[in-house]
This record gives C-alpha cells, sequence and structure tokens, in this order.
C-alpha cells in the first residue's frame, strides 16, 4: 500500500485531526437531530413512531452501505473515497435543511448516510496508514474514539442552540462548513494509495444488505401501529430476512465480495463487532429517549435540553482520552470491553426509575454518567480489537465491518425500543405516560449492553493472542 510523499509529523498529526473530524462528523449527524425532533415533527407532520425515521433513515444508510464504502476505499483508495464521502455529506445536509415534506426529510438523511457510510471506513484505514507499526497508534485511536461520543454529544448540544436560537435546519446546514474545512486540508495531510480496482463492485451485495436491514427496520418501527400479526409486519419483516440471507449467497459466490465470509471466522473480530453491536443499541438509544424525556416530560426547551447532556462529553473525553488507554494495557480489551458495558447496562437501569416529575440533578445526571463511564470503556477497546483482527490488505473492509456493526446496533435497538415505547404511550400520552415508555426503553438498553457483556466474555474467554502480528502495536490480549 505504497503512499506519497513520506508526511512530516506535523502533517501527518493534522491528517489525524481531520480523520478525527470525519468521526466526530458521522455520529454528531446521528444525534444532532434529537434535540430539533419536536420542532421536525410538527414542521413536517411526522407522526410519533415514524418520527424515528429522522433517525434511521440515516443509520440504515449508513449502516447498510458501510461494506460497500469498505470495499471501494481499499479497491480505489482510501483518500478518494474519503473525499467522495464529503461531497455526498454536503448534498444530503443541503437537502435534509431545505426539507418541506416527510418523504424529502428522509431522503435528505439517507443521502447523508451514504456519504457518511464512504467516510467512515475510508477514514479508519487513513488513520491505519499513518500511524500503523507506530508507537502513536494506541494515542491515535484514543484521539479517534474519543471523537464519537463527543460528536454525539457535540451533537445534542449544538441542536439545541440551533434549533432553539437559529431554526432546526441548521442542525443540517452546519455539517456543510466543518465538511468544506477538511476538503481544504485533505490533499497535503492525508496519504494517497496508489492502487488500481480489481475486479468489479458487489453492487447486488450493497443493495440486499441495505434494503434487506431497512425492511427489517421499517417493520419492527411499524409494528405497534399495524399490529405485530398482520400481513403487513409479517411479509416485510420476511422480506428484510430473505434479502439478509440473499445477501450471504451473494458473498459466498462472488469472486469480489463486499465482505469476505472467511474474515468472520477470525474470533476477536466477531466478539468486537458483537460488542459494538450492543453498543450501539444501547448508547444511542439512551440518547434519543433522553432527550425526550428532557423536552416533553421535564419541559426543557431545545438549548438546556442539550446543555443538560454536556457532563457526559466532559467524561467520556477524560475516559477514554487519558484513563482507558492505561487501563487497556495494565488489564486487556476483554476486560474494559465487558466491565464497561457492566457498568453502562447499570447506569441504564438507573436511568429507567426516572418520575414524571423528576429532578435533573437527582435522576438524569447521576445515572448518565455512569453510563458515560461504561460506554467510554468498551468504546475503544472494542473498535480497536476488531481492526487489530483483520489482515492489513482487509483494513478498509474490517473498518466498514465493525462501524456497520454500531450503526445497526444502533437502528434496530432504536427500532425495537421505539417500538416498546409506543406500545406502551399510545398517541396523546400524557406525562406519566410518556415516563413509563421512556423507562421502558432505558430499562431495554440496559438489558441490552448486559446481554452484550456476557456475550463478550464468553466469546472472548480463550483468546490469548492477537491474530495478526502486524498489528501489535495495538493490545488485545484478554
Amino acid at each position: 500500500m505504497p503512499i506519497h510523499p513520506p508526511i512530516s509529523p506535523a502533517k501527518r498529526w493534522l491528517g489525524l485531526v481531520l480523520i478525527a473530524t470525519a468521526q466526530f462528523v458521522v455520529i454528531m449527524d446521528t444525534s444532532i437531530i434529537g434535540v430539533a425532533l419536536p420542532d421536525i415533527q410538527r414542521e413536517l407532520g411526522f407522526t410519533p413512531e415514524s418520527l424515528s425515521w429522522v433517525f434511521n433513515a440515516y443509520v440504515v444508510a449508513f449502516g447498510g452501505l458501510l461494506l460497500l464504502g469498505g470495499r471501494l476505499s481499499d479497491a480505489f483508495g482510501a483518500r478518494k473515497i474519503f473525499v467522495l464521502g464529503w461531497i455526498i455529506l454536503i448534498a444530503g445536509s443541503l437537502i435534509a435543511g431545505a426539507a418541506s415534506s416527510v418523504g424529502m426529510e428522509i431522503a435528505g438523511r439517507a443521502v447523508q448516510g451514504a456519504g457518511s457510510a464512504l467516510i467512515a471506513p475510508a477514514a479508519l484505514t487513513l488513520l491505519m496508514m499513518l500511524f500503523g507499526g507506530t508507537s502513536d497508534l494506541p494515542k491515535a485511536f484514543a484521539v479517534y474514539g474519543a471523537a464519537a461520543p463527543i460528536g454525539g454529544s457535540a451533537g445534542v448540544f449544538l441542536g439545541g442552540v440551533l434549533t432553539e436560537y437559529v431554526s432546526w435546519p441548521w442542525v443540517f446546514y452546519v455539517t456543510i462548513p466543518i465538511a468544506l474545512f477538511v476538503l481544504v486540508f485533505t490533499a497535503s495531510a492525508l496519504p494517497r494509495t496508489v492502487r488500481k480496482a480489481s475486479g468489479s463492485i458487489d453492487i447486488a451485495g450493497a443493495v440486499t444488505v441495505t434494503a434487506g436491514l431497512a425492511a427489517i427496520v421499517y417493520a419492527v418501527v411499524n409494528a405497534p401501529e399495524i399490529g405485530w400479526l398482520t400481513v403487513q409486519t409479517l411479509g416485510v419483516l420476511a422480506a428484510g430476512i430473505v434479502l439478509l440471507v440473499v445477501f450471504f449467497i451473494i458473498q459466498a459466490r462472488s469472486g469480489n465480495p463486499l465482505l469476505r465470509l472467511g474474515l468472520l471466522r477470525a474470533p476477536r473480530l466477531g466478539a468486537a463487532n458483537g460488542a459494538q453491536l450492543m453498543l450501539g443499541a444501547a448508547w444511542v438509544s439512551m440518547w434519543f429517549f433522553l432527550n425526550l424525556y428532557l423536552q416533553q416530560v421535564l419541559g426543557a426547551s431545545a438549548f438546556a435540553a442539550g446543555a443538560a447532556l454536556l457532563p457526559m462529553t466532559g467524561l467520556v473525553v477524560l475516559v477514554m482520552i487519558a484513563l482507558a488507554p492505561r487501563l487497556q494495557r495494565r488489564f486487556g480489551a476483554k476486560s474494559l470491553i465487558v466491565s464497561g458495558l457492566t457498568i453502562l447496562a447499570f447506569g441504564l437501569g438507573w436511568l429507567s426509575l426516572i418520575r414524571p416529575d423528576g429532578i435533573y440533578a437527582v435522576d438524569v445526571l447521576p445515572a448518565s454518567l455512569l453510563a458515560a463511564l461504561g460506554m467510554s470503556l468498551a468504546f475503544v477497546p472494542s473498535l480497536g480489537t476488531a481492526i487489530n483482527a483483520a489482515p492489513p490488505a482487509e483494513t478498509g473492509v474490517a473498518s466498514g465491518l465493525v462501524s456497520t456493526s454500531y450503526q445497526i446496533g444502533s437502528a434496530l435497538g432504536l427500532a425495537v425500543l421505539t417500538a416498546i415505547v409506543y406500545g406502551i404511550t399510545g398517541h396523546d400520552a400524557t406525562a406519566g405516560e410518556l415516563t413509563q415508555g421512556y423507562s421502558a426503553a432505558f430499562l431495554g438498553a440496559g438489558i441490552l449492553a448486559l446481554i452484550g457483556a456476557i456475550v463478550t466474555a464468553a466469546a472472548m474467554r480463550k483468546l490469548r493472542a492477537p491474530d495478526h502480528a502486524s498489528h501489535e502495536s495495538l493490545s488485545v490480549d484478554s
């Protein structure tokens, strides 16, 4: 994977800033809409059940196309795909911000997700190109990993500021100047891969996996309104499952698959992806419903709701950069992933005790900080373990796979918990009924995190040595 020319240390760290900014933005775009959802619902006419599609349209496109993004990154060069992704993200942001209907809003969010699906795996590949084999790799991963929850937290705060003091379309437009900043410095700070495409790109695989995931999420989100056992729900759910089966058949038979199925046999890769799946399902669902609880039950303004979640950002940054790498060197990745998911589960369980007349300092702050601590401990070790488990030539695909796990976990987790919430609350719910629904969502998210901890502990129980010695600079010993 030759690069040109050798990059100076100063530009290498500038490159990390651009890569971390990419991670920041793709996660920010999942969370920045949270505080704006009530305004978007009122202005565009979303129903309570369909409102989650402002989130799901993004993460389904993001998660469904990440494997394609990783494959394109490996085939045509990470920097080219990185740039293309930002251009598509700008287009999606313009469409979503200018939306005047439900369909246009969902379409814009899907285009945003497609752009992010190209950016995310390319960014991880570029990070490995810049820092792979160096003593700075763990530090680079810590900065990259911290950018995700910072993006999530900053998205909530920015969403509050922009919604309250400007207007909700700016939660989408704010991405554009950041994208332009990254594009200006990409050519000088990021390495160019000299690589030719080999064979065809698996478009059929990309279509079937994205359509299959979208169908499953659609069926689950709409089931509370039309019934779980109706022909429509069961038919769409079955179609989604069939499409995913077809996807795996295509991967097994293709000469250039999006996902080489043999890659899944790397034990650490499977365990780390499972952890990211459950982490996304639990953490992102918590953000979504905590925003709604603060605004719809406690009566917080958009700005106040965003500001209320900022303490988690400070804790996440501190733990991910200053504490988690030291703990991983001392105790190993498995211990941090399992303990992090367990702490997250307890934090969510505590959060499920919310009250209709709750007080932020009592009902939200301590439980959310405990959940943030757990997430901070689990995120970077599971991400690094997944990348570390793949052969160097398939870094892009592994990057896409682990990002897919997190995003699809987010989409499916939110779909299931949304169905539970609105199955409890129904339409025109009182503050007490909404609290019951959100409490059930937090408890459900906690159960998902606990399942993730148990499965990770079992899957990594007998693993001792790294799968690929060439990546040993990131310790993943259990």
